[in-house]
């Protein structure tokens, strides 16, 4: 399965034990991720190449940066399929979001329905440099309002760094925990990475993502090099991806 180098890393088929990408900014034009139709589907052709065989996509509510609702979300989300069948490309696609658990979020909940990932899941994110005094608070919400959060890359929270006793409290709160494949080639910086690699080794990551934006993310999934022993260790952990169940955010 793997090809392994004179090195210490090996090229890791990760598509293959996923299945799914249930995080990904691949609907055109709402956020930071893909820009345009055209950029969509060479991103859905790139991973689709790689072995993915499901994605939903999840573009961004911030209130101040990325305003979406269901409306505009849906609004891309059809403009992509239109293209994908122009392009007779049948693809298993759906959409939710990836929610910024900022001061507008639990009014949103009030609203609802929160676009969901599936079986009540749903994706979340904080702000990267500290933790939010209240965020224990807000998984407990989600909770009560019947979700159950799924906290997007907690590895990339800097109150997180070498403290996965935070990302256990996470889980301790109803957390479910979703890293992102690119954290662990290091592509975004060694803090990282070995804090990535450290909550799976304690066993808390029930969800690996790609969180694909733009086709430079594309380019080191496609080169997927990591380290052997990360490599075992994601081959001997059971991901959650494949469990996901469609849902229709109606």
């Amino acid at each position: 399965m793997l090809s392994i180098f004179k090195s210490a890393t090996v090229r890791f088929p990760i598509a293959e034990i996923l299945h799914t990408d249930m995080h990904a900014h691949i609907l055109p034009g709402i956020d930071d991720g893909a820009d345009n139709v055209e950029t969509s589907i060479a991103l859905i052709r790139g991973l689709r190449t790689l072995g993915y065989k499901r994605f939903i996509a999840t573009p961004h509510i911030i209130s101040d940066l990325h305003p979406n609702t269901k409306e505009t979300i849906e609004s891309a989300f059809h403009q992509l399929k239109q293209a994908l069948l122009a392009e007779q490309m049948d693809v298993d696609i759906d959409y939710a979001a990836e929610y910024m658990m900022d001061e507008m979020f639990e009014g949103l909940m009030e609203k609802g329905p929160l676009l969901k990932l599936a079986d009540d899941y749903v994706l979340v994110e904080t702000m990267f440099m500290a933790e939010p005094p209240n965020l224990s608070t807000v998984l407990f919400d989600m909770q009560t309002a019947g979700y159950k959060p799924v906290v997007a890359h907690p590895e990339r929270y800097h109150f997180v760094f070498n403290k996965p006793a935070k990302a256990e409290r996470m889980k301790d709160r109803g957390a479910l925990l979703q890293i992102n494949a690119l954290s662990l080639t290091g592509y975004y910086g060694k803090h990282e990475k070995h804090t990535a690699i450290q909550l799976l080794e304690a066993g808390l990551v029930d969800f690996i993502g790609t969180d694909i934006h733009h086709e430079r993310h594309l380019k080191v999934l496609t080169n997927f090099v990591i380290d052997r022993k990360v490599a075992d260790l994601l081959e001997k952990t059971a991901f959650k991806n494949k469990s996901l169940k469609t849902v229709l955010n109606e």
